[in-house]
């Protein structure tokens, strides 16, 4: 088939090209670019004079939190108490003693029917006798019922997670609302769904990464279905009866070393290994938690809460072992740490000779705050950094906060980044973050939100170029799954993943870069979505 009469963008081939061409490709290859218009007896598809970019590649998000959004319990728009009761009722139409209550995305800083946060004896307005959790809209905060206490209590290993993310009552007693890595800990061990669960939900969230130009993603489930066996079952099955749309990087938390070395030591799969379209992503680790809660783990404190400088979950020591044995074991890892104490300690863990960071390129997730020694480090070691610039739409206002004076030029220093030739690239962290992905480059190219505030950006230094961007969301994700050389760019013998856009993204101002459209979308050669 060819596609005829488009212009190309690509920042490496075709950075700002006003010819028109003719793409040629063959089962799921791009096999020939030539001028248009095409001459020959070739199948002809016709390209409108559209522009024809690589697809997205999406190297933070979590798929399936996202698609059960759509198919379980969202309490996203409950604007009070009395909002979210009235969800949970119509969506539970009958509650017995004893069942489980699921619900996700409610977010009760401003509910004005209560005066705190909601806590166990608050679930039991809902139900007396029933298990129920609920998650915070950010993943980082849950709340969980009385009966689920008494389920927890029971769980020895719970007493490793540190005690700052339990929050306790004036009587010093669990209260039921937990925070960052015992979250972590429940979903997973009390929140495991089936197979057949989570292909359900899975296929509810392919439509949205379609009309987004979306067709990789690097994707973190493993809380939402207990063990890792079961998650990749989800996934392959849905690709062997032809429903996956995607090519998916499946990460795999972990919490200690033992985790660490069970995977290695039961699993033949490693890093870029898999399937045709599934493949072993990294090893997930958590350091911290979200600035939010005053969990992230700074260097200094936190100017609204100046008591506290956030935690830290493990020791040096604990988590320079984790790494050796996980690179060892010949796997990727990829660390959540968005404050500059965490950072500073995944730099060190990634500095051990063991960890083999240029060969295996581990990952540092969101790092938020740095400073200009760490940059200096990440300069020399040059670890893949994941930033999720949409986060910037509703934080830009609140770093002050969170982060002393002088290193406020250090909060998400996109540019400072890319100068120093440190990889990184760009993500949603859905459901979180804007699935959009021309919204994050409209939020690292300009520092605005989408009220265009504050004027000329913030952190104004810090913007990055279209093209940069563009890079963080094509050709950077495919280096971390080993395949830059066969996707993630428009040339001859690369996968035929792309998307035909409404305008070019180096000739529209920069301010509406957000306002571009996802004509079509096309995977492996196929067309999946037409707006």
């Amino acid at each position: 088939m060819i596609i005829d009469h488009v212009r190309i963008y690509d920042p490496t081939h075709y950075p700002k090209d006003e010819k028109m061409y003719a793409v040629e490709v063959n089962g799921d290859k791009i096999t020939n670019i030539k001028t248009s218009p095409y001459q020959g007896d070739a199948e002809l598809y016709d390209g409108g004079g559209k522009v024809l970019s690589p697809a997205f590649n999406d190297s933070h998000m979590h798929l399936l939190r996202f698609g059960l959004l759509k198919k379980e319990l969202d309490l996203t728009e409950a604007e009070s108490w009395k909002d979210m009761k009235k969800m949970v009722e119509n969506h539970y139409q009958e509650i017995q003693e004893g069942d489980w209550i699921f619900g996700k995305g409610f977010n009760d800083d401003n509910f004005d029917d209560i005066d705190h946060l909601l806590t166990a004896d608050d679930l039991s307005d809902i139900h007396v006798n029933a298990h129920i959790y609920f998650m915070h809209e950010d993943g980082h905060e849950c709340v969980i019922s009385r009966q689920a206490l008494e389920l927890l209590k029971e769980e020895q290993a719970f007493e490793q997670i540190p005690e700052e993310f339990k929050e306790l009552d004036s009587k010093g007693n669990w209260n039921g609302r937990f925070k960052d890595t015992a979250v972590h800990y429940i979903k997973r061990h009390f929140w495991g769904r089936s197979v057949e669960d989570a292909k359900r939900a899975l296929k509810a969230a392919g439509p949205y990464l379609k009309e987004q130009g979306i067709t990789s993603v690097h994707t973190d489930d493993i809380n939402f279905m207990g063990t890792y066996d079961k998650l990749w079952k989800a996934y392959t099955e849905l690709e062997e009866e032809g429903e996956l749309d995607l090519d998916v990087s499946l990460h795999h938390y972990v919490f200690n070393k033992n985790d660490v070395l069970r995977y290695v030591d039961n699993s033949e799969r490693r890093t870029g290994e898999g399937t045709d379209q599934v493949k072993v992503g990294a090893f997930k680790i958590f350091l911290d938690g979200t600035q939010r809660l005053h969990t992230s783990a700074m260097r200094n404190p936190y100017p609204d809460a100046p008591s506290t400088q956030g935690t830290l979950v493990y020791s040096q020591e604990e988590l320079n072992e984790m790494v050796a044995h996980a690179s060892k074991g010949g796997m990727q890892v990829a660390m959540h740490a968005i404050g500059d104490r965490a950072v500073e300690q995944a730099i060190s863990a990634f500095e051990q000779k063991e960890a083999r960071t240029k060969e295996l390129r581990h990952r540092i997730i969101h790092a938020q705050t740095l400073g200009p020694d760490l940059i200096d480090r990440l300069r020399r070691l040059k670890p893949y950094i994941e930033t999720q610039p949409s986060f910037l739409l509703g934080e830009w206002d609140k770093k002050d906060k969170w982060t002393k004076e002088e290193l406020l030029p250090y909060c998400d220093p996109f540019n400072s980044l890319v100068l120093d030739h440190i990889p990184m690239t760009l993500s949603s962290d859905l459901p979180i973050g804007s699935i959009n992905p021309l919204i994050s480059i409209y939020t690292a190219v300009n520092r605005m939100d989408l009220n265009r505030r504050p004027q000329g950006g913030w952190m104004p230094q810090e913007k990055i170029k279209v093209k940069d961007a563009f890079y963080g969301f094509t050709a950077i994700p495919a280096e971390l799954e080993f395949r830059e050389n066969q996707k993630g760019s428009i040339e001859e013998g690369c996968q035929a993943d792309f998307v035909l856009l409404s305008e070019h993204p180096e000739e529209a101002a920069e301010e509406s870069i957000k306002d571009i459209k996802v004509e079509e979308t096309w995977f492996r050669g196929e067309q999946i979505y037409k707006k």
